[in-house]
């Protein structure tokens, strides 16, 4: 039991409103014309309407619903009394589990925006429709907090990442609350805990002595600036997407972990799994198998002669061997030195030095202008027996393949582009069927082979096909020691080190002697990081863990040698790899995970007490049973995360499957995408250099504009455009940006929770449209949301009492529920039901709005009727929906309630149209239900807009009605009816 106190109060002017129990249409309609302002407190006189002013301590702020006291007074109980704890030691595992988690959310300095909380309600309303539906329910949060953001503000105001990082999470950890979403907080974790990170790094240990983590010399994206090495997602147009340094490619000593290793699995098992086809197309890009072939090329000198060097190439068109006209390399080829003579080594080490700046991204974009340096060397075609120039040029990157190819520029665009820039041969080899071989730039698609025949190579393939062509090509490298067949992929290993302070420090020491690599024993995880205060780069490529120094002189714990700790730390995505797998057990002291937690099998109660049932042959005869918690049901995030941070988390659980830890190969078993909630639309106008504004369909040249944005309330919709109210010739541009300080459109959940209310942000965000799609906030669309949940409020509470309160208890009644209401709720609980099943919320919505829209037509509003639509509500509007459950006389939280189920019955579409006559002459039709009776059929006809005019007034002699089949209506015309 529990107790709740009740000050409410009601927004709407009580001039327009009624006293009594049950609101009507009128007070409705009225009550409606006074929508809430945009973010600000309104305070209305509580007077009466004599005119007379009110004393200072009568005024109140009036609301449309009192969320503002439900809302805290609900959040209260669920955290005083652990409503939505998912139990660890007496779970009924005997029931089904659904696993449902967000994306680890960065706790950033600057709190949420209204486009956070999208995904979280999505998994909030799953979580609670699951729980309902008699699962068990793990639904957690945390925080992946270590990262660069952290300490770059640390290095700009002295403040310790651990205190940035921790007061960033105690403002988000209040604005989720703030927004009732069932989070089990006693499974909360950090990435920067040290009882978190102590098992990522146990997990690098693992990988370490699988010979998966390695250190190797390789080009990195480094920026002296921030003093770290960059992926290349944090790279914009050459500079950090955090503060805009430049950035350089250097060789450094790196860690890297095998992700090539895992390349084929993680290609293959994606087919399985319950994701969005594009973000599995996306990886399939990212993991880039192809197959083709690895062929060497002797390197020839200006002077004709072989030097003794063969190249290396990987093609994925080997049938197009004999149009090989130049090979490049990458500028940061291994063998480049060799190739390279004397009087051409400037102008290669400009190119280099120039090269470094790109990252690989612009390098590899198809739009930028191709360059490239001749490297005084030739290399012989094996098919043709010519000499062939070879290039450097940067569109070819040396961690792909071989780190060159033989370039084919009547076949490849990027070729092409090349040869024709530095006047290089182009010769077509390839010819689609049936058309003529004078083409106009490269062609490359399949078709037959042509000009592909040397009688002193024995190699003829014209008149193949190009996969024909291919196969042939392979066979002879392969017989004349030329080349092999091989399957090759873009995804390169994992760049697993940053020249940072905040991040999981590596568990390896080296000894300085020998400069041996000795892992730490797992004794003596976690390996804690030092106090430092000073956490700005050294500028010498050293992390500022260097600057530690009685930290990073140590003693082997195993030999007592002098040793030195790494001062690289590992990147962010570390924590978020395996966070999911803490969750399931985030108190073990001893394991990962417990195993029983992970893969514990439980079964049906029916066989709990038969212990001795073989769990193999039950699963063999197709009976339930349920794994805890492994794999995570529903996994929602962004998809800008489609690619590195899922790859990555598969890899570590491919790992961690094959040494035993988890008992599925895959994380995640469906992965929803949420769309992006943009700013509010903006409307912009051109204005020429004499400040005259111009409509948006007569500009040509928009450089030659300065861009103005118009307030809103200047504009006005005429047809499908927008225009300006005072001259509406001038048509403007309207757009939604994504949310960000410097637009200046960011909307703070925590503004409109104060306005609104959290269950009206909750409610409209899944309103505004499919989950999956972006869309554009609007205050008028949240204001419309707001106003349907005071229609329910009033529906079960009534209107407000003449100062402004509400009753304790409600205004439903004992009825017994008429056919028409049950009908027209168990097609509500149908509708709902399905939609939340399918993700599809804002459907749900309507069908909830279309049934209240019907409730307040009816006479009364039975207990069980309404009771059972508070339940569907409770998803989507908990505070609410707690309230009101408590009013309808519960003791309990209705969390746990069984969520309704549509009855058949109800759901048949029993209608039928039934012809009306008046003195024996059809007039029209009425819609009435199959055992619809005499008089609810003539009720129904004079209401009706088209019969009504035959009726009123007029003086009924008889009725004559043959039920499903017509009703007429004889009048009296002697009389006229009163």
């Amino acid at each position: 039991m529990f107790e709740i106190q009740y000050q409410l109060r009601f927004q709407p002017p009580l001039r327009f409103l009624h006293a009594s129990p049950t609101p009507s249409p009128a007070v409705l309609l009225l009550d409606l014309r006074f929508p809430c302002r945009r973010f600000s407190r309104v305070r209305c006189c509580s007077g009466g309407g004599n005119g007379g002013s009110a004393k200072p301590q009568q005024l109140q702020q009036r609301r449309a619903y009192p969320f503002d006291e439900i809302e805290p007074r609900w959040q209260r109980y669920w955290e005083e009394n652990r409503t939505f704890r998912t139990p660890d030691e007496d779970l009924d595992m005997s029931k089904p589990k659904c696993y449902i988690l967000d994306m680890f959310p960065y706790p950033s300095g600057a709190g949420l925006h209204v486009g956070h909380p999208l995904g979280y309600t999505a998994t909030d309303i799953l979580s609670r429709f699951k729980r309902m539906k008699g699962f068990n329910v793990l639904h957690p949060m945390g925080w992946d907090a270590f990262g660069l953001p952290a300490e770059q503000y640390a290095i700009e105001t002295g403040t310790h990442p651990k205190v940035t990082t921790i007061r960033n999470i105690d403002r988000f950890r209040s604005q989720l609350k703030l927004l009732g979403f069932a989070y089990d907080w006693d499974r909360e974790i950090s990435t920067t805990d040290p009882e978190y990170y102590k098992w990522t790094q146990w997990i690098f240990l693992q990988l370490l002595k699988r010979g998966l983590a390695y250190q190797a010399e390789v080009p990195v994206n480094w920026c002296p600036a921030l003093g770290t090495v960059l992926a290349n997602e944090e790279i914009v147009d050459g500079v950090s997407e955090r503060g805009g340094f430049p950035v350089i490619r250097k060789p450094m000593r790196q860690w890297m972990l095998k992700i090539t290793s895992y390349s084929e699995r993680l290609l293959e098992d994606l087919d399985d799994l319950d994701w969005p086809e594009s973000i599995k197309e996306m990886q399939r890009n990212w993991i880039g198998r192809s197959e083709g072939a690895e062929l060497e090329f002797h390197v020839i000198g200006s002077d004709g002669q072989e030097r003794g060097i063969k190249l290396s190439v990987y093609t994925t068109r080997p049938d197009t061997i004999f149009g090989a006209t130049y090979l490049v390399v990458a500028p940061e080829h291994i063998s480049l030195a060799s190739l390279v003579p004397k009087e051409q080594e400037k102008q290669v080490e400009e190119y280099k030095e120039l090269a470094a700046r790109k990252s690989e991204l612009e390098r590899t974009d198809l739009q930028k202008e191709k360059t490239g340096v001749f490297s005084g060397s030739y290399a012989k075609n094996p098919a043709t027996g010519e000499s062939i120039p070879i290039w450097i040029a940067d569109y070819v990157l040396g961690s792909y393949g071989t780190g060159a190819i033989m370039a084919v520029p009547a076949h490849d665009s990027r070729d092409y582009e090349f040869a024709v820039k530095y006047d290089i041969p182009i010769i077509r080899v390839v010819e689609p069927a049936g058309t003529s071989s004078n083409l106009d730039g490269p062609y490359v698609d399949d078709g037959f082979v042509i000009n592909s025949s040397n009688m002193s190579s024995g190699l003829n393939i014209n008149g193949l096909t190009c996969k024909e062509a291919a196969m042939e090509v392979i066979d002879w490298l392969e017989r004349t020691g030329h080349g092999s067949k091989k399957v090759n992929y873009k995804l390169r290993d994992w760049l697993f080190a940053r020249q940072r302070y905040w991040g999981e420090p590596f568990p390896v020491i080296f000894l300085n002697e020998t400069g041996e690599l000795v892992p730490l024993p797992e004794s003596q995880l976690p390996l804690t990081l030092p106090e430092l205060d000073d956490f700005t780069p050294t500028g010498t490529g050293e992390p500022p863990l260097a600057k530690a120094t009685t930290w990073v002189n140590t003693i082997d714990p195993i030999s007592g040698k002098p040793a030195r700790r790494e001062t690289n730390t590992m990147p962010q995505w570390a924590g978020s790899c395996w966070y999911y797998l803490r969750f399931m057990d985030p108190k073990n002291s001893t394991a990962i995970v417990n195993k029983d937690k992970e893969r514990c099998i439980a079964l049906s109660s029916l066989f709990l007490a038969q212990d001795m049932i073989n769990i193999y042959e039950l699963s063999l005869s197709g009976l339930n049973f349920y794994r805890y918690w492994s794999p995570v049901d529903i996994y929602v995030g962004g998809a800008e995360h489609s690619v590195l941070h899922l790859l990555y988390a598969r890899f570590w659980h491919k790992v961690l499957y094959d040494i035993g830890v988890v008992s599925t190969i895959e994380p995640f078993q469906c992965l929803i995408n949420q769309g992006l909630i943009l700013g509010e639309v903006e409307y912009v106008a051109y204005r020429d250099a004499e400040g005259r504004l111009l409509s948006a369909d007569s500009v040509s040249d928009v450089g030659e504009y300065a861009l103005e944005r118009i307030p809103v309330e200047k504009v006005t919709k005429a047809g499908d455009f927008y225009v300006l109210k005072d001259d509406p010739s001038i048509r403007l541009i309207s757009r939604s940006y994504k949310m960000s300080k410097s637009r200046g459109n960011v909307i703070n959940p925590d503004d409109v929770v104060s306005e609104y209310g959290a269950d009206s942000l909750r409610l409209y965000e899944m309103f505004m449209g499919p989950l999956r799609d972006s869309k554009a906030w609007s205050t008028g669309g949240i204001e419309g949301v707001h106003r349907f949940l005071a229609r329910i409020w009033r529906l079960v509470v009534g209107a407000p009492l003449p100062d402004g309160s509400y009753r304790k208890g409600t205004v439903v009644t004992d009825d017994k529920p008429t056919l028409e209401q049950l009908r027209a709720l168990h097609k509500c609980i149908d509708k709902v039901s399905e939609e939340i099943q399918e993700t599809r919320f804002n459907t749900g919505i309507s069908a909830m709005m279309e049934f209240i829209n019907a409730a307040y037509k009816w006479d009364n509003h039975p207990k069980p009727i309404m009771e059972a639509f508070i339940l569907l509500l409770s998803p989507y509007a908990p505070h609410m929906a707690e309230e009101l459950w408590f009013r309808l006389g519960h003791s309990s939280s209705l969390a746990y309630e069984n969520f309704p189920e549509a009855r058949t019955e109800y759901l048949k579409d029993s209608s039928i149209v039934l012809p009306v006559q008046i003195n024996g002459k059809t007039r029209g039709t009425i819609l009435v239900n199959e055992d619809c009776s005499e008089d609810e059929a003539f009720k129904l006809a004079s209401l009706d807009e088209k019969l009504s005019k035959y009726l009123h007034g007029k003086a009924i002699k008889k009725r004559i009605y043959v039920p499903r089949r017509i009703l007429n209506v004889i009048l009296d015309q002697q009389k006229v009816h009163a």
